[in-house]
């Protein structure tokens, strides 16, 4: 009997460690393709974190990298470290000025457990390097500021190169950054094909966060931006096929080196027979829900500012946050605060996980407040359910809207976000119409089961024309 296809999963920051999003996607894919072996490659910031899920019975193993982990570095490369020191400087001068970094030779003359950076800060030749470059480009601040900016960038991009790759049919890393440099990493040691798919825009989102950070200042800031930049190039350029889930986001690859010959879109997906068989149940009052995890993307504090506002108009409205509390316990404790101090207690309900069709069924808007996300797939669940939705202004939530200003705002935009939950309350009729055209838009273009069957294809494909 023939063995199983094989399909590698990289995974950086979210499955199975983190609930929703992504993670709820990678467990729903590797669920609907049963006859596929899959095995996770998990990134993560520290060791020890709790399992979010149960792993379906045909994940066939899981190895985590911890990128932060201390590291002693094993072996040598080929050529002596004077050599390769010289590689990593042409490395960094190729990531700089956007060209072929010779990304191969590097990794070919890398053994299984040799970190660079350990090597660097007891070897001369490299520690000359690192204060050139601190003198070029960081003549402000502090040299400790830069090297350990230089030291944490480096060990977490050597950790990932250092690590054996599981042997796979196909890799396929669910994110650019570490995840996809993995992808590229194994690709180029086995000549297996890498596949890389994209929520959001992984460079984009680290540099939302490295701007807002406090302790990066300088050059060391230019520095994290330009390494994502980099690895994000990295992995477009040597992505077999490359995908998004909307137009938009496709463009931005392709603007970045993907081929546009292989790079395409595959929408989110849902079950829609579970959303749609949701029974409507008008319940007293005005209802309005968010379904999310109550961490700061979400923008929980926007949902009760804006329910505040409405609450101020609208006497008897409810609001409802739907979602997990406990991965952020600091900001829900902040959030838990505000709805106090806005006296809004009782008429604001937090309800920890549970069963979001419980809430579909009496709820007369679902409103989205986060500040970054790529295509909600709490959107597609409130269509298939019949709900209108109000929305922040991202990702690819506009076209899902069908771009209707009427129902979007701005980022942190409580008044404006009011405003369209006022406007849905004040014109139910108009409300009806709109939920059953968008019933049919998710009934079209968002059924997950052809969706999980389009990368089922894509893996034999990909697994059959490998070397």
């Amino acid at each position: 009997m023939a063995e199983p296809l094989s399909v590698c999963l990289l995974l950086e920051g979210s499955y199975p460690y983190i609930t929703g999003g992504v993670s709820a996607w990678v467990q729903e894919l590797i669920g609907a393709i049963p006859d596929v072996r899959f095995f996770l490659l998990t990134i993560s910031p520290k060791a020890g974190q709790t399992m979010r899920y149960t792993l379906p019975p045909n994940v066939a193993g899981h190895r985590d990298i911890v990128v932060n982990e201390k590291r002693s570095s094993r072996g040598k490369p080929r050529g002596g470290t004077a050599a390769f020191i010289d590689e990593v400087r042409s490395l960094h001068a190729a990531l700089a000025s956007r060209s072929d970094p010779h990304l191969a030779e590097i990794i070919a003359r890398m053994p299984a457990g040799y970190v660079p950076s350990v090597d660097a800060v007891r070897t001369p030749r490299a520690w000359d390097m690192i204060v050139a470059a601190n003198a070029a480009h960081n003549p402000v601040y502090a040299f400790s500021e830069y090297f350990w900016s230089w030291k944490a960038s480096h060990d977490m991009l050597f950790a990932v190169l250092a690590e054996e790759m599981p042997r796979a049919d196909v890799y396929h890393a669910v994110s650019t950054g570490y995840a996809g440099l993995a992808g590229v990493a194994a690709k180029l040691r086995t000549a297996r094909p890498f596949l890389l798919t994209e929520h959001g825009l992984y460079h984009k989102e680290r540099e939302m966060e490295i701007k807002r950070a406090s302790f990066v200042r300088g050059y060391q800031r230019d520095m994290w931006i330009s390494i994502y930049n980099g690895i994000s190039r990295l992995c477009y350029r040597h992505a077999d096929l490359v995908i998004s889930l909307f137009e938009q986001n496709r463009r931005k690859q392709i603007d970045m080196g993907a081929d546009e010959d292989t790079s395409f879109v595959i929408p989110n997906g849902i079950d829609i027979p579970r959303f749609s068989a949701v029974v409507r149940q008008k319940r007293e009052g005005f209802h309005v829900g968010l379904v999310g995890r109550v961490v700061p993307i979400k923008d929980i504090k926007t949902f009760i500012l804006t329910a505040k506002v409405v609450a101020d108009a609208v006497p008897e409205a409810a609001f409802w946050c739907i979602g997990p509390t406990d991965e952020d316990p600091a900001y829900f404790d902040d959030c838990r605060a505000l709805v106090d101090s806005f006296q809004l207690s009782s008429r604001f309900t937090f309800t920890g996980k549970t069963d979001v069709r419980e809430y579909y069924a009496f709820l007369d808007v679902l409103l989205l407040t986060s500040v970054r996300e790529a295509q909600p797939l709490v959107i597609l669940e409130a269509y298939a359910a019949g709900l209108p939705v109000v929305s922040t202004r991202v990702g690819n939530v506009p076209e899902l809207l069908d771009y209707d200003e009427r129902f979007l705002a701005s980022s942190k935009d409580a008044a404006k976000l009011a405003e369209a939950v006022g406007y849905v309350h004040a014109h139910p009729d108009e409300m009806r119409a709109i939920a059953a055209r968008n019933r049919d838009k998710v009934d079209r273009f968002y059924d997950k089961t052809r969706v999980f069957a389009r990368y089922a294809a894509i893996y034999r494909s990909l697994a059959g024309g490998g070397a």
